[in-house]
């Protein structure tokens, strides 16, 4: 990377099209300060272990589990209160009915299957379960596909591995798996409920009561980045301020910018992942900044 403030340095940047950063992507933001050279893969997700084990990025999103792992296993990154997705996650898991009703505490003692057990949308779907409808997590058979980004991290005793050419949609629908935690994912089938009763309707009763939107992912910069070119990092910043400033077909509910605002659902995050053993130890949320991107916003 250029080290003087005379030519625009560039960054080799993994972020996927939201629309957020549909315009920092398509170069309706600019800046003669930086270039995002936007060469991860498609989806960007499959950077994301790249990025922490192999520092193959500068700058980009990360899911904000994985970037807790990253940061309690000492990578170097730091985050920006910049959230790149969020949502509600409470339809996020889902059982065939044709199989049997299933209330929330029924899948204690069951298979459920989740695509990594680390995955962002199987903290927030689990930390509903656990904390809204009692439900005993370690009394749950975790069916999963992959590892975690993180080469330090081990999943928890109670996951199995999954064949690798497994469908957890199928074999939901199969009967195979009492439930499922899917985000896209989720079959379009009749005969899906969610495991949430009236999902949505609960999704919206927890964000009136809690007031934290479940962030998704996360912009993230390398340290070193951070540490000799402050400037770089608050051009980032309000490039993608003004990105999502320029952004349509946002949620109305949509997880905000900065750190205060963020740090209710920072700290949710934190909390869950020490409880469900994704991190090794607790985290606080200042810690996940520097000088420099905490003061952004």
């Amino acid at each position: 990377m250029p080290t003087t403030a005379s030519e625009a340095t560039a960054l080799r940047t993994n972020l996927a099209d939201y629309a957020v950063t549909k315009a920092m992507k398509d170069g309706r933001v600019k800046s003669d300060l930086v270039t995002l050279d936007f060469c991860g893969p498609t989806p960007a997700h499959n950077g994301f272990k790249a990025m922490v084990r192999e520092q193959a990025f500068d700058a980009g999103e990360l899911a904000i589990v994985t970037y807790l792992q990253a940061k309690a296993y000492g990578k170097p990154y730091v985050l920006l209160p910049a959230p790149i997705s969020g949502r509600f996650q409470h339809h996020c898991a889902g059982f065939n009915v044709d199989f049997g009703h299933l209330d929330p505490r029924d899948i204690e003692g069951k298979k459920v299957g989740v695509r990594t057990y680390a995955q962002t949308t199987g903290l927030w779907i689990r930390g509903v379960l656990r904390h809204e409808y009692g439900v005993d997590l370690d009394k749950v058979t975790w069916m999963t596909l992959g590892d975690g980004h993180l080469a330090e991290y081990k999943d928890p005793e109670n996951c199995v591995r999954l064949p690798a050419a497994s469908s957890i949609p199928d074999m939901m629908l199969e009967g195979e798996l009492a439930a499922a935690l899917l985000g896209e994912d989720m079959p379009k089938d009749p005969r899906v409920r969610t495991l949430v009763p009236d999902a949505q309707a609960a999704a919206k009763t927890w964000y009136a009561r809690a007031g934290i939107v479940p962030i998704n992912h996360m912009f993230v910069v390398h340290k070193d980045l951070s540490k000799k070119r402050p400037d770089v990092v608050r051009e980032i910043y309000r490039m993608i301020a003004e990105s999502r400033a320029l952004a349509e077909g946002v949620p109305a509910v949509f997880p905000p910018l900065g750190l205060e605002a963020n740090r209710k659902g920072l700290q949710l995050a934190i909390d869950w992942a020490l409880d469900q053993k994704i991190i090794p130890h607790r985290l606080s949320v200042d810690e996940l900044f520097d000088e420099v991107t905490g003061s952004l916003g």
